[in-house]
């Protein structure tokens, strides 16, 4: 036998012992029920993770509700393309921009109050099978919401709604109550070679 299908014997050895292992796992996770994502970092793609769930929920039949806490003062694609679709999303944009560009705390904080008030109707809903509240780790990391009311009202929701949260700066409460948690590493970024924020990539 060659060396090549000797390689090849071996890496079929290895992935029946592997699927093994997997099919065991899978076998295992037999529970169903609403998980709560969070999605933080220093890295891109936190919100654009979320939109892709958003579009997998809507490809299954589900109603998605999204509340974004800080963006606002301009329109994104997500928003103008998830706006097509009025009777699968409840869209909701609440904020009025980066917090450097309001500079207004008490403020950030009523609109941040408000659009929890929006997220609070949507995790009460048994209709709707996924939240996005996007940017929220944001307003939590400012002071802007209390953090266990946020997670009352989570824990609170209906059995299999899950609720995804976005946001640098996640704070350890909210890391430690959820199911899921990705921390977004920033590798390299266009912008710090002087790339400004194009179309159907930042926004």
């Amino acid at each position: 036998m060659n060396e090549s299908a000797e390689r090849d014997v071996r890496h079929k050895l290895r992935m029946a012992r592997k699927k093994a292992l997997i099919d065991e796992k899978i076998a295992q996770a037999q529970d169903e029920y609403g998980l709560l994502l969070v999605h933080t970092g220093t890295g891109k793609g936190k919100s654009s993770s979320a939109f892709g769930m958003v579009a997998r929920a809507l490809g299954h039949g589900l109603k998605v509700g999204v509340v974004q806490f800080i963006k606002g003062a301009a329109s994104t694609g997500e928003e103008s393309f998830f706006r097509r679709f009025p009777d699968e999303v409840s869209y909701h944009v609440m904020g009025e921009g980066y917090t450097w560009d309001t500079q207004d705390r008490q403020r950030d904080i009523d609109k941040a109050v408000a659009a929890w008030a929006v997220a609070r109707g949507l995790l009460q809903d048994p209709q709707i099978g996924l939240v996005v509240l996007d940017e929220l780790n944001i307003a939590l990391k400012h002071g802007y919401l209390p953090l266990e009311e946020v997670l009352a009202d989570i824990g609170g929701r209906p059995l299999l709604q899950h609720v995804v949260a976005t946001g640098r700066g996640a704070p350890p409460g909210l890391i430690e109550a959820a199911d899921t948690v990705t921390d977004m590493t920033l590798v390299k970024h266009a912008f710090k070679s002087g790339v400004k924020a194009q179309k159907g990539i930042e926004w």
